[in-house]
């Protein structure tokens, strides 16, 4: 990957609008090719988007499904949205079919492109992307728990008192009900985070379900979440263009688990390097086992 490369936003809606938009004040790429089955939508959202040049020397365009799948980095948020009381499962029955067209409409993909799924289940659909797409595994990544591992950062920095990347947490698992946080190998400056006197009586249950639920009170307030996600995936974006090899909690797949779902991970120019093995207990390990168990059994369904 060099720098100036291209990027396309698969789904014109207001996640991808608002990643657009987060990219192309980034100033890492060269142009930005939306793409969306509603042309009209493509065309307001570029003349809103163009608005912005004066700040960037990005390009920003609408385009085919076929030039998007020339593009360096494609990243597809296209997907029906979630409901209120939807679960990210139940909405896999549409976004798969979703999915399977806008693949075939991009073939044939360039053979390096890193393919970045952020709509959901997550998971799934990155497993079904891999499988569909013909590129290796490493190029096919999902957005996974990367928000919420920010969450959970935030809301630690907030406790503790002190800044959201002094706070090494991650969120694992399924991007969803099941995630798990991982406490144990949690730590601030090198300290235990349950060593800190703010956090040492904490109920680690109900933190865990104000993190995994805050998606669902931002649709009930606002019927969608996008500031968030289009926030990381631009991170993601800089990280391969730049190959800065950061450290992510990203949807891969895991060979130990025979499912996709989301462990620290190399990110770079290549997509994934490799993932790092970080400590569980045995209760995370148990739930994160659980959680890789229901993810395989959807997937199964789909992808034989």
């Amino acid at each position: 990957m060099v720098f100036g490369s291209r990027v396309a936003v698969i789904g014109a809606g207001s996640v991808g609008a608002t990643i657009s938009y987060a990219l192309l004040i980034q100033k890492i790429s060269s142009e930005i090719i939306l793409v969306d089955i509603v042309e009209e939508v493509v065309q307001g959202q570029v003349l809103d988007l163009s608005d912005a040049n004066f700040i960037s020397s990005t390009q920003i365009r609408g385009g085919t499904f076929q030039e998007a799948g020339q593009c360096d980095i494609i990243i597809i948020t296209a997907g029906a949205k979630q409901k209120p009381t939807e679960t990210r499962v139940e909405l896999i029955e549409r976004n798969y079919k979703i999915l399977d067209s806008v693949i075939k409409s991009m073939q044939p993909i360039k053979s390096s492109a890193i393919l970045l799924l952020v709509a959901n289940p997550v998971d799934i659909l990155t497993y079904i992307a891999q499988k569909l797409s013909g590129l290796p595994k490493n190029q096919v990544i999902g957005s996974g728990t990367f928000l919420d591992s920010a969450r959970l950062r935030l809301k630690i920095a907030s406790s503790i008192g002190v800044a959201e990347n002094a706070v090494h947490a991650y969120v694992l698992g399924e991007h969803g009900d099941s995630q798990i946080i991982a406490w144990s190998s949690a730590h601030i400056g090198g300290k235990p985070l349950l060593d800190f006197p703010e956090l040492k009586n904490i109920d680690k249950d109900k933190f865990a379900k104000e993190i995994s639920g805050k998606a669902y009170e931002i649709i009930k307030l606002k019927g969608a979440t996008y500031f968030g996600i289009a926030g990381c995936v631009s991170s993601l974006v800089q990280c391969i263009v730049l190959n800065q090899k950061h450290v992510r909690p990203l949807s891969t797949f895991i060979e130990e688990y025979g499912c996709v779902l989301s462990m620290p991970v190399v990110l770079g120019s290549n997509g994934i390097e490799r993932m790092i093995e970080i400590h569980l207990d045995s209760d995370e390990r148990a739930k994160l086992k659980q959680s890789a168990v229901a993810l395989k059994q959807i997937c199964d369904k789909y992808v034989k």
